[in-house]
């Protein structure tokens, strides 16, 4: 992971600028920061986090200031600021999951794949974090698994196990 004092270079791809350049036709001129989000998705999906380096060069494509692009993916909790694993485990840790044992879940996450929130195991297979509503209070406690976002209900810390296992065998 680069620190904020270390530099890299990027440079996206001819597919990926004319991506940016259909998505600015959708706005008026003079409108391209309108654009942003959907722009931020497609580096993300792209590079699988979004950079320092990857908000300046959206900030000079885009023609906005990098603090806007900063501004934006630092507010929004779907835009990673640091590299993830190649699967995100996202569980709810909002009121009604902590109530049936979101709290729970987080720590047999922890102890399974041996890394605190936020890290990446050193294979970078996985990462996990706390995340608010889920919108699936009925079915608590839930968790959602990047990149697809596949949705998971009503969880135990054997459903968990049988997930990541699972997440294993895909690799």
């Amino acid at each position: 992971m680069l620190s904020v004092t270390e530099h890299k270079e990027i440079e996206f791809s001819a597919d990926l600028i004319s991506k940016f350049e259909e998505i600015v036709t959708r706005y008026p001129e003079g409108k391209q920061k309108s654009a942003l989000l959907p722009v931020l998705h497609l580096v993300q999906a792209e590079y699988g986090w979004v950079s320092p380096e990857a908000m300046e060069k959206v900030a000079d494509f885009l023609q906005i200031q990098a603090i806007e692009v900063y501004e934006v993916a630092t507010f929004y909790t779907m835009f990673f600021l640091r590299p993830q694993g190649k699967f995100v485990l996202e569980v709810c840790r909002t009121g009604p999951c902590c109530l049936v044992g979101a709290e729970k879940i987080m720590t047999h996450i922890e102890k399974t794949l041996g890394v605190k929130e936020g890290e990446v195991t050193a294979d970078g297979n996985f990462s996990w974090r706390g995340v608010e509503c889920l919108a699936a209070c009925g079915m608590a406690p839930v968790l959602q698994i990047g990149p697809e976002y596949t949705f998971y209900e009503n969880l135990t810390e054997e459903s968990v196990d049988k997930l990541i296992e699972n997440l294993k065998n895909k690799i």
